[in-house]
């Protein structure tokens, strides 16, 4: 039995290698090229599209956004005239900094715990991060859970909660809070 299979499993590696679905390589994988995006067009877009004020982080050298996305947040937010709960919206841009490590920006109007819970389930506030003079809420969690920096931002319209998470540096996560408070807040068109 096992070695009538022996055909077959050559048969489909051949077939494998003859339309190019996989390759040998004994150095092990290389570097790939890394998906490019444009913030500032996907933020823009943001801008004019959500009730929060959104900022566009004006970055050193060697970060490169890499992916971004528009979501919402189930029952995000209390309403501060009725308390109700409601849904909330979530702008994120990911970032690979000059570190080689992934970092991503999510700017929100959900309320702080809903925001950090949306991007990291277990994780705890452990203390404070001051970015030229602006706090950040430090969260944090066990051993392999990234932790996420948050804070809100005041701006025209409703205040924005800004949250930095990923598997970058403090000195990252400190380089993207500063190269985004800093920013006034995008224009609406």
């Amino acid at each position: 039995m096992f070695w009538s299979l022996i055909p077959l499993a050559v048969a489909c590696i051949v077939l494998a290698g003859l339309l190019g679905m996989c390759s040998f390589s004994p150095s092990g994988p290389g570097e790939g090229t890394t998906p490019t995006y444009d913030p500032a067009s996907a933020l823009q877009a943001d801008a004019e599209a959500v009730p929060f004020a959104v900022r566009l982080p004006s970055l050193p050298d060697g970060w490169r956004a890499n992916s971004g996305t528009r979501s919402g947040i189930e029952a995000g937010r209390t309403d501060p005239a009725t308390g109700a709960k409601q849904n909330a919206v979530a702008s994120r841009v990911g970032y690979l900094a000059p570190s080689q490590m992934y970092v991503s920006l999510t700017q929100s109007d959900a309320d702080e715990t809903a925001l950090v819970r949306s991007i990291q389930k277990s994780v705890y506030p452990t203390g404070v991060q001051d970015v030229d003079g602006v706090r950040w809420i430090v969260y944090r969690g066990g051993d392999g859970t990234e932790p996420v920096w948050t804070t809100r931002l005041e701006g025209p319209g409703e205040p924005a909660q800004l949250a930095i998470s990923g598997a970058g540096s403090a000195e990252d996560f400190f380089t993207l809070a500063a190269a985004t408070q800093n920013q006034p807040p995008l224009g609406r068109g």
